[in-house]
């Protein structure tokens, strides 16, 4: 009985011994891991259709198709392009505006509908439209930076970086405020995530910078 007791005592000292241990010892958490990405070597090649107002380079990975579609409106003119990036799942929304020509904007009528509208693009109206399309991202964006620049071709314009969980984070637009108006920018078919994304975003920055550079007005 004596023998039976002692084992007893043994085995609860044993298990009050494990349990502090177990509550006491330091945890490590696994951090968050993503799959490795191999990254092509940056080469590019021309773009420089007949017809065209503008002339650029974009990389030799990818593709470039004429856009029918914009977020499922039709583009005003047949110069809009999607530079297709298929290893990445991107692509680089490219819309390009003749300033003094005209456009179709919706407004809203007098019973609170919206309808189509024709109006002139004034270069002063392009930066407006521009600067709300890149805010529309407010509400997922933790950050929104924008930088002047000027290229070796004489080139100016905005270069627009979007933080946080946003659809896109790297927008531009380019013009020579007379004649030419672009703007770009870069989405992911995936959902969007500032972590996962992050190191593709910034080899495909290096990309979009490339094709502004190279950029040319005809």
């Amino acid at each position: 009985m004596q023998e039976r007791s002692l084992r007893l005592f043994s085995l609860s000292l044993l298990l009050l011994s494990v349990a502090f241990f177990s509550c006491n010892s330091v945890y490590t958490p696994r951090p968050r891991g993503y799959f490795k990405i191999k990254f092509p070597e940056h080469k590019y090649q021309v773009f420089d259709q007949p017809g065209y107002p503008y002339r650029f380079e974009y990389p030799v990975y990818a593709s470039i198709a004429k856009d029918s579609t914009y977020f499922e409106e039709q583009p005003e003119n047949p110069y809009w392009v999607n530079v297709d990036i298929p290893q990445f799942h991107g692509r680089i929304y490219i819309s390009y505006i003749a300033i003094g020509g005209k456009s179709r904007f919706k407004v809203k009528d007098t019973k609170g509908n919206y309808v189509d509208s024709i109006g002139t693009n004034t270069f002063d109206n392009l930066i407006k439209t521009s600067y709300a399309l890149t805010y529309k991202h407010t509400y997922k964006a933790s950050s929104i930076k924008d930088s002047l620049f000027r290229t070796p071709n004489q080139v100016e314009g905005i270069y627009f970086y979007i933080g946080g969980n946003a659809a896109t984070a790297n927008q531009f637009l380019v013009t020579d405020s007379v004649k030419h108006f672009m703007r770009g920018a870069l989405y992911f078919d995936a959902t969007p995530n500032a972590d996962s994304l992050n190191i593709v975003n910034q080899f495909l920055q290096a990309d979009m910078k490339h094709l502004i550079n190279s950029l040319t007005w005809k």
